[in-house]
C-alpha cells in the first residue's frame, strides 16, 4: 500500500490566507497618483510588492466627486489603515500627477502617524516629447 503524502498547507490545517496577516512591514513606500478624475493610493514594501491600495472610486465616490480633495483624503486613509495594523512605522512618499488630491492625500498620510522619511514628486515631465494635438476650433 502506498503511503499518502501529508499536505503542508491544506485547508484542514487552517493555514490558507493566514500567511498574509503575519508579514510585518516596518518600512514601506506610499505611491499617490492624483489625476484630475481620480486619486489612487498604493502602499508597497521597499521591494515594490503591493501591500495595500485604495482609490477614490473604491471608497464609493462616483463621477466628478472622485477628483475632489476629500475623496483623495478618504482613499489615503483607507489604504494606510491596513498597513498601520501590520506594523508600518516609516514610509517614503512618491506623488505623481497634477490632480487636486495631491495635498489632501499627503495631509491624510501625515495624520496617520507614520514617520515620513521623504516626500518626492515623480510626475513625468516631457523634454519636449510628443507633438501636442491641434488647437480646438469652436
Amino acid at each position: 500500500m502506498a503511503k499518502t503524502i501529508p499536505r503542508i498547507g491544506s485547508r484542514k490545517n487552517g493555514r490558507i490566507g493566514s500567511r498574509k496577516n503575519t508579514r510585518r512591514i516596518p518600512k514601506g513606500v506610499i505611491h499617490v497618483q492624483a489625476s484630475f478624475n481620480n486619486t489612487i493610493v498604493t502602499v508597497t514594501d521597499v521591494r515594490g510588492r503591493v501591500v495595500s491600495w485604495s482609490s477614490a472610486g473604491t471608497c464609493g465616490f462616483k463621477g466628478t466627486r472622485r477628483g475632489t480633495p476629500f475623496a483623495a483624503q478618504t482613499a489615503a486613509g483607507n489604504a494606510i489603515r491596513t498597513v498601520v495594523d501590520q506594523g508600518m512605522q516609516r514610509a517614503e512618499v512618491m506623488i505623481k500627477g497634477p490632480g487636486l488630491g495631491r495635498d489632501a492625500a499627503l495631509r491624510a498620510i501625515r495624520r496617520s502617524g507614520i514617520l515620513l522619511t521623504f516626500v518626492r514628486d515623480v510626475t513625468p515631465m516631457p523634454h519636449n516629447g510628443c507633438r501636442p494635438p491641434k488647437k480646438r476650433r469652436v
